[in-house]
């Protein structure tokens, strides 16, 4: 039986992934796929596995895709069960999911990915568990966003912000996982555009801004207030490509993944390097990146008087 759950699923050019997501998602009486003009067979696999596909336009700044979905979309079922196209809902999560919405003790539900990488689990250096409030009552939950509105070369979906619930929330156990198809290129154009928006977070944090309209920071709070807590320490260290390498691989025994583990702890201090320099370029530009005025360069003419 299909259970009561309108699946979201934001995509652009996910022919590699979708097949796999949607058979994943084949329990759900609903689902969408909210596209992004995708120029490869996304919109034509989601249309095959009987998905509703709806095209967002972004307009650069807000909402998001996600956060779009949330107040547009005619979702047919109070519950909503947000998926990446690299994210597979597994029969045991399947069979949790239908036993909690008959009788919710709570109005949301986070999930725990695992995360594989070049074939592997990568189930040490910090990575798992991995809780995303990914189950909600539709009217409760909204996407938070970080005064990250605007930032260029970002992608139009939300990735790191999280979800802010006007409601109480549990923890499923099973988990979900996390396989992407494609390689590591795209791994690492994913990645460049996630530093813009890692570059402008860490920009607003050392700068003291409002935090209102997030999940806020906490020592004492969940596993994710706790991390926001910490993030605001990280952003004032020194020689954070080295430390995040160190925390990873040694400190958090990303060792224990073998190769797997080892590329991807260097891969992540390419990434704390990449923002790092965008950081410095957003702090050179007083936090204004494409600027309309340019540098005024002086040209000494060698003609001849």
């Amino acid at each position: 039986m299909s259970l009561p759950i309108s699946v979201l699923i934001p995509a652009k050019n996910e022919e590699a992934n979708l097949p796999a997501c949607l058979e994943s998602v084949s329990r759900a009486a609903e689902v969408f796929v909210v596209d992004s003009q995708s120029d490869d067979r996304t919109v034509e696999i989601a249309e095959r596995y009987g998905a509703k596909v709806v095209q967002f336009h972004f307009n650069g700044r807000s909402p998001k895709k996600k956060n779009w979905s949330l107040d547009n979309l005619p979702f047919q079922h109070e519950w909503v069960l947000i998926v990446d196209c690299d994210e597979r809902i597994t029969p045991e999560l399947w069979d949790e999911i239908a036993e909690v919405i008959q009788n919710p003790d709570y109005d949301g539900y986070y999930l725990n990915r695992r995360v594989f990488f070049l074939g592997t689990w990568i189930r040490h250096g910090g990575k798992y568990p991995d809780w995303n409030l990914r189950l909600f009552r539709h009217a409760k939950g909204r996407y938070e966003t970080l005064q990250t509105e605007g930032i260029p070369n970002t992608g139009d979906n939300e990735v790191h912000e999280h979800v802010i619930l006007n409601g109480n929330v549990g923890y499923l156990k099973e988990d979900m996982l996390h396989i992407d198809f494609r390689d590591v290129y795209h791994w690492l154009a994913r990645h460049n555009r996630y530093s813009n928006w890692e570059a402008r977070v860490y920009y607003n944090l050392l700068n003291g801004m409002d935090d209102r309209g997030t999940i806020g920071a906490s020592l004492t709070g969940d596993a994710v207030q706790r991390k926001r807590f910490l993030k605001k320490i990280w952003v004032r260290l020194p020689f954070k490509p080295l430390l995040r390498f160190v925390w990873f691989y040694l400190v958090r025994l990303g060792f224990l993944d073998g190769r797997a583990g080892y590329v991807y702890g260097c891969l992540l201090s390419q990434y704390e390097y990449q923002i790092g320099v965008k950081l410095y370029e957003l702090q050179q530009l007083d936090g204004q990146l494409n600027r309309s005025s340019q540098p005024s360069v002086e040209v000494q003419s060698t003609a001849s008087s």
